[in-house]
């Protein structure tokens, strides 16, 4: 079933394009990893699938009764973000405000979410925890359950494992994984490379070319060993 469609799109500012002639789907129980270098337009097209920001030219429509106020975002985190002073139970809530409509109180059934959510991602403990005293990967899992709490179909997720060490970057990469098994659409920017080849269905190479397609049509396309190459003499040179 196709959840997302974008037709010919073209991002930019102020009437300047960065960004041309881009077209392509997400499907239901889909991965996809978009990828490119740095300022290819990749967060500029994660605000227009939000609605945040209109396109210079084309369309993004929606199908399967998805509503763009049903997609669950999980953005970067800015310094005072991470420092932000509510409890886990509260941020995490606050991701039903969308189904609240004029209702200004979260209902039962928000609450029961809400909790529910926390037990998903295992920080049910930490629900009367300051926010900004946990850890990094802590810190994700409740941005992630307060994404969920948003969505039942498409987690929209923006470098979700930047600034986390291996092992909880692993951790987090499992658990999005284990979330679109359960078949939630997952559309994911990331300069990870090695994460996108490893768990993504499909792949959105954006920057001077646009590939759109399978991860394996991806690996054999010039597009994908060129970017693989980069960043493998990237890691060397490190």
């Amino acid at each position: 079933m196709e959840l997302i469609k974008a037709e010919d799109l073209s991002l930019g500012y102020e009437g300047h394009a960065i960004l041309e002639h881009l077209s392509f789907t997400v499907n239901a129980g889909d991965y996809l990893c978009i990828i490119g270098e740095n300022g290819s337009g990749k967060t500029t097209l994660m605000r227009t699938l939000l609605g945040l920001r209109e396109p210079l030219a084309g369309r993004v429509s929606f199908g399967g009764g998805l509503r763009r106020n049903e997609i669950g975002y999980l953005p970067q985190q800015t310094a005072a973000q991470k420092d932000f002073p509510a409890s886990v139970r509260e941020i995490v809530l606050s991701g039903c405000q969308g189904r609240c409509g004029l209702r200004p109180f979260y209902s039962r059934e928000d609450k029961q979410l809400a909790q529910e959510n926390m037990e998903r991602m295992g920080i049910a403990s930490l629900a009367d925890r300051c926010y900004r005293d946990l850890s990094g990967g802590q810190q994700q899992r409740v941005l992630l359950a307060r994404a969920l709490c948003a969505t039942k179909r498409v987690l929209l997720l923006d470098e979700p494992v930047s600034g986390l060490d291996p092992k909880v970057t692993a951790e987090m990469y499992a658990l999005i994984a284990q979330l679109n098994r359960a078949g939630l659409s997952i559309i994911m920017v990331s300069h990870d490379i090695a994460a996108a080849v490893k768990y993504a269905s499909h792949i959105l190479h954006i920057g001077s070319e646009i590939f759109y397609g399978t991860k394996d049509a991806y690996l054999a396309s010039e597009a994908g060993r060129l970017f693989l190459d980069r960043q493998k003499g990237g890691e060397a040179a490190c």
